[in-house]
């Protein structure tokens, strides 16, 4: 098996000057990495197309309710469409590390042949496209599946991020896997958090762990981290929202970003209104 990315490379690979942060050469000639900070790369001219997200991702409070600095390794997985690599990208690359992680693609089940290609390209396409974006060596840029852990990876991460995928992990019957791997990367002081769509207070695992809504209820996420070796260190309120019903027939995908019903439908207003979904921040550690 090759190794991918989950994001498309035009979803990741803006201009490399965009992306290039100044390393300031100390006077002994010893080059030294600059931390940049999250309010600059929150501003930078790259996330003009992600910035309206930002109240509703809530970056700033969430990173920092998770306790990631910028002289961290933090993994990511499954980053998708790249929302949230943009921001930590630049803002560890400097003086920390950044690392992409994705289930093993042999292990899935696809559609068909396209969506096949796709996932077993992942780490390829996400490497050469990151290392653009960011003027480094494709070297430099660690990207696997759980699977292909490099040596080294086991014990060396401060943090793992994992956003709004519970569900598919879930579903997929990976999240044995990829909180194994979690396990493994993270020092013995690491941390999992956590941000995934939340389902309405009484909801039923019938309607939302079993069905793909999108939606997950608090007690089968924790579960399922104590299943894997973990415990619930804290929780915040930070990416709530309170006008989201979350009972949507065709799941979270109603509401923003994606607007699934379509333009036609009559109560697109209210979706946009509503914003994006409800959603639970959860941060674990390892139980002892």
């Amino acid at each position: 098996m090759k190794r991918t990315l989950l994001a498309p490379v035009a979803a990741l690979a803006v201009s490399t000057a965009m992306l290039t942060f100044t390393v300031p050469a100390a006077a002994d000639g010893h080059v030294e990495a600059t931390a940049p900070s999250l309010d600059d790369v929150l501003a930078h001219e790259r996330r003009d197309g992600d910035r309206a997200r930002d109240q509703h991702r809530r970056p700033v409070e969430t990173l920092d309710f998770f306790g990631v600095e910028p002289t961290m390794t933090v993994a990511e997985y499954g980053p998708g469409g790249g929302w949230y690599t943009r921001v930590l990208a630049p803002y560890l690359m400097p003086a920390g590390q950044y690392i992409a992680f994705n289930a093993d693609s042999d292990a899935r089940t696809y559609r068909n042949r396209a969506q096949e290609a796709r996932s077993k390209g992942w780490t390829e396409r996400f490497t050469s496209g990151l290392a653009e974006a960011m003027g480094v060596d494709a070297d430099s840029v660690m990207a696997f599946e759980t699977d292909e852990m490099p040596e080294g990876a086991a014990g060396s991460v401060d943090r793992v991020l994992i956003f709004r995928s519970m569900h598919g992990l879930n579903i997929g019957n990976n999240a044995d896997e990829v909180l194994g791997a979690a396990r493994m990367m993270l020092k013995d002081d690491g941390m999992v958090g956590v941000v995934q769509h939340r389902a309405p207070e009484g909801a039923s695992y019938d309607d939302y762990g079993a069905r793909q809504r999108g939606y997950m209820r608090k007690q089968d996420v924790v579960a399922i981290f104590e299943a894997n070796g973990f415990e619930l260190a804290a929780e915040s309120e930070i990416n709530a929202n309170p006008a989201d019903p979350a009972d949507w027939e065709i799941g979270v995908w109603t509401l923003p970003p994606v607007l699934a019903t379509g333009e036609d439908d009559e109560r697109r207003s209210e979706y946009l209104e509503i914003g994006e979904s409800d959603r639970m921040t959860l941060l674990f550690r390892k139980a002892d």
